[in-house]
């Protein structure tokens, strides 16, 4: 008989699985969710860029704020600000250590899942020296059908 890989430890009880996803979105905003409330005008929170000056020349979210995880100190916000991190992608944390450090300072914050990466496969607006421009979305992170919506 063939043991599964995926029960060999049982899954929580329904209640704590609940508790347990429900904290992590307290913890963590969706690529997709950051660009709804950007463009709709939502907000609520500062959009922060926590990578490096060269990083952020390269191409970063219009209307995020920059300030590398170096310069997180206090007073760099105005106090009582929500804060929602974006480094590179799934590979880097240095959206998560900007994180930590606002979170130091008293500064109620999210990381972006994804990063600066999935928001630009997704083919949200970026924006550079040259200005603002958007590629396609990549058919592997998000739907290119005109007008689709990932729906999860």
């Amino acid at each position: 008989m063939t043991v599964s890989k995926v029960l060999r430890i049982p899954p929580a009880d329904p209640a704590v699985a609940a508790a347990h996803f429900h904290r992590r979105f307290t913890f963590e905003a969706d690529v997709a969710d950051v660009h709804a409330d950007v463009e709709s005008g939502a907000g609520g929170f500062v959009l922060v860029d926590s990578r490096s000056a060269e990083a952020w020349a390269q191409g970063h979210i219009p209307g995020a704020v920059h300030v590398p995880t170096d310069d997180v100190v206090a007073g760099v916000l105005p106090a009582g600000s929500v804060v929602v991190t974006y480094c590179w992608g799934p590979g880097c944390n240095g959206a998560t250590r900007a994180a930590y450090a606002f979170a130091s300072l008293g500064y109620q914050v999210k990381e972006m899942l994804g990063g600066f990466e999935y928001w630009s496969r997704e083919g949200f607006a970026v924006e550079d020296v040259d200005g603002v421009r958007r590629g396609a979305p990549d058919p592997l992170t998000a739907p290119v059908a005109a007008g689709a919506v990932c729906g999860c």
